[in-house]
């Protein structure tokens, strides 16, 4: 049993090394870029161009409204994001009015209503898309996030837009058809974490990418940042 455990671990880490070793840093460098510097609904923000991350720590509650309870999927991507973003202080609280990133996850025909009252508080308010985020950024870091996430549509729906919208929360909040590696890519199929994420959010998340930074300041150092980010994957 012992020997087989070993197997299965030894595994797992040789395909992590592998697909991390498949990344150049012009691929890493364009991904920043395309994900980090640009918004999928570019007329919801203002300085869509700038750096978007929170510089405080993230405090999440779950507000179940579906059908089936997700809760505890939800609480297990978020631990995962805590063990793999360096640099970000995450953690699940017991009440909204101490969470500064609210998940509302929903059956559909709930979607517009939630997105109406709870997001946008206003009755007129669209409700775009199969999944939602909105952020609220300041010059100083995002100050709060919310996202709308389906339950009932199938689980790799459910999985992909609960990877997709919390990770989008945190600041990389563009979609690029040219990030194949990427969950940040409509036209992709992967529903998880992948390396090449985890690689975007430790750059975001490294302490000399700041909030309001463009991409011409962070130019010089962005390939620096690259490198280590890549040699910190676990």
């Amino acid at each position: 049993m012992l020997l087989a455990s070993l197997v299965v671990v030894w595994g797992a880490l040789t395909v992590r090394a592998q697909a991390v070793n498949t990344f150049t840093t012009e691929e890493l460098l364009q991904g920043f870029e395309k994900t980090v510097f640009g918004l999928e609904y570019r007329a919801w923000s203002w300085r869509p161009y700038m750096v978007k991350k929170y510089t405080k720590p993230v405090r999440f509650f779950v507000h179940n409204h579906a059908r089936k309870e997700r809760r505890p999927v939800v609480g297990r991507f978020i631990r995962e994001v805590r063990r793999k973003v360096r640099g970000l202080d995450v953690q699940m609280v017991n009440a909204p009015q101490n969470a500064n990133f609210e998940i509302h996850v929903v059956d559909r025909h709930q979607y517009g209503d939630v997105i109406r009252r709870q997001i946008y508080k206003d009755p007129k308010a669209d409700a775009p898309g199969r999944c939602l985020v909105r952020v609220v950024s300041g010059k100083d870091g995002i100050k709060r996030s919310a996202a709308v996430i389906v339950s009932d549509e199938g689980e790799f729906l459910f999985r992909r837009c609960l990877v997709e919208e919390i990770l989008q929360g945190l600041g990389p909040m563009n979609d690029d058809q040219a990030l194949t590696h990427s969950v940040f890519n409509d036209a992709s199929r992967h529903s998880r974490f992948t390396v090449f994420d985890q690689v975007i959010l430790n750059m975001l998340y490294d302490r000399r990418v700041r909030p309001g930074m463009s991409f011409q300041q962070l130019k010089a150092i962005l390939p620096i940042v690259a490198r280590d980010a890549l040699r910190g994957i676990r």
